[in-house]
């Protein structure tokens, strides 16, 4: 993830119909495995992935965030490592003490290297064949571990420039993986910083596909500010479907700094046709999308919006993820704790934003907090938390008033009203029954011209 993207013209899908001449073997035990465009585990069970991207390269100490993810209902977890050609490599070791981490929790690890990101636009990416080098580096440890563990072989490898070279280089990626004896099934992302606007993998997936001799690959898509309307999800998915070639939403978030992604329609079109996606991300983001963590300050019990959205909400992966069929009847291990790290991000930090506010209620109602997540010219992300007090809520309404002629343009796990500068949110289906000191929150985009003072807010218990 992360960087503003170019949106440009739809290119025609090309035939793949070689695919099908190829044929496609049936899934083994022996590991992961596709048939028919649809990812089997190694019990021969359908699986579709429904987890988060946790940045564990820049956040080595967070070792406790694996054991949480589960706890809130993933299935699966895709990590970022490096290389060593941009950030600090992660070892051998260290790569085997992650795949251990997902095996105590029963998470399937997704591994992927992010130096990648952005080549031939961004300089200080690297390419695909480095990244190759990186896994054969450390295929003494990923060898006999294909239950558990896809290899993503690079995130985002282009960026807008020099993307032709993708069809090509992913392809050579594969071979030279095959040709050293890995046998798990490999994740491949599209280009154009993941989004593929020019639809260069769509249009040749069937040619790397026919690439691996092993026809054991996935294609992963990410879905930001190109895939702001279902007709485009739905029409970029649904021809990989039509195809018979196996497609995950890698990364997606509810909103990004190059346009508004539909993420209920993300989440929706994966659910009704089982594909996999998993949401950017646990926490830790900088550079401007912070509000892209679902979890503050790695804390599982201080879910964002985004957080309850996209693990809670319709279609979210509490209500949707099915534990991998090579762990039935395992009881999950403890995993290492660790104390939050301060570390920072790999990108800057945010800009300061004004002080929540805090409406202490009586002994079983509710307490709101108004804070300013980020802003920008003339504009900002809002985010109120609700909470209930000493006794459990059935549903909530928090009101607020502006004094600064602020208005709000959209709002998400709320349904938000006004009248004038009085606004009024209340919750929706999902998030409105609260235990006792439990929270959640609920997100908004706004407008202000000079001022954007922070609001006093009231909440009321239904």
């Amino acid at each position: 993830m992360k960087k503003l993207l170019s949106v440009a013209g739809a290119a025609l899908l090309t035939a793949l119909a070689a695919v099908f001449a190829l044929g496609q073997p049936a899934h083994a035990a022996t590991g992961f495995s596709v048939s028919n465009g649809r990812l089997y585990d190694a019990g021969g069970v359908e699986f579709v992935m429904r987890g988060v991207n946790h940045a564990h390269t820049w956040y080595p100490q967070q070792t406790r965030s694996f054991a949480d993810i589960k706890a809130l209902g993933a299935n699966t977890v895709r990590v970022v490592l490096s290389s060593g050609d941009r950030w600090t490599k992660n070892s051998a070791a260290d790569v085997a003490n992650v795949i251990s981490l997902c095996k105590a929790n029963r998470l399937i690890c997704v591994l992927e290297v992010h130096d990648t990101t952005g080549y031939g636009e961004d300089g200080a990416a690297t390419t695909l064949a480095k990244a190759t080098d990186y896994w054969l580096s450390i295929a003494d440890v990923l060898k006999g571990q294909e239950k558990y563990v896809i290899v993503n072989i690079g995130n985002e490898p282009f960026g807008n420039q020099g993307y032709s070279a993708w069809t090509t280089d992913t392809s050579n990626a594969i071979k030279r993986l095959r040709a050293a004896g890995l046998t798990h099934t490999i994740m491949v992302d599209a280009p154009n910083w993941g989004q593929d606007w020019s639809f260069t993998m769509r249009d040749n997936a069937g040619t790397v596909f026919a690439a691996d001799p092993q026809r054991n690959t996935v294609f992963s898509i990410h879905m930001y500010g190109v895939f702001d309307t279902a007709a485009e999800i739905s029409d970029y998915l649904g021809r990989f479907r039509t195809a018979g070639l196996p497609i995950v939403v890698g990364e997606f978030g509810f909103n990004h700094s190059d346009g508004n992604p539909d993420e209920d329609a993300i989440m929706a079109y994966s659910q009704a046709n089982g594909i996999g996606y998993l949401g950017w991300s646990w926490s830790g983001n900088g550079g401007g999308v912070e509000y892209l963590d679902m979890t503050t300050a790695f804390n599982p019990a201080q879910l964002t919006s985004w957080g309850q959205r996209i693990f809670n909400g319709t279609n979210g992966i509490a209500a949707t993820s099915r534990e991998a069929s090579v762990y039935a009847g395992g009881t999950p291990t403890a995993s290492p704790t660790t104390s939050p790290t301060t570390s920072p991000s790999p990108t800057s930090s945010p800009s300061p934003t004004p002080p929540p506010t805090t409406t202490p209620p009586p002994s079983g109602g509710c307490t709101a907090t108004y804070t300013v997540a980020n802003s920008w010219q003339g504009g900002f992300q809002g985010e109120v938390r609700v909470t209930a007090g000493a006794a459990a809520i059935t549903g909530w309404t928090v009101r607020w008033t502006y004094a600064n002629g602020q208005s709000v343009t959209q709002a998400w796990n709320a349904s938000v009203s006004n009248s004038g500068s009085a606004y009024t949110a209340r919750n929706v289906d999902y998030n409105g029954r609260l235990g006792a000191g439990a929270s959640t929150s609920f997100g908004f985009i706004g407008t202000w011209q000079g001022t954007n003072s922070t609001p006093a807010v009231t909440c009321t218990p239904a």
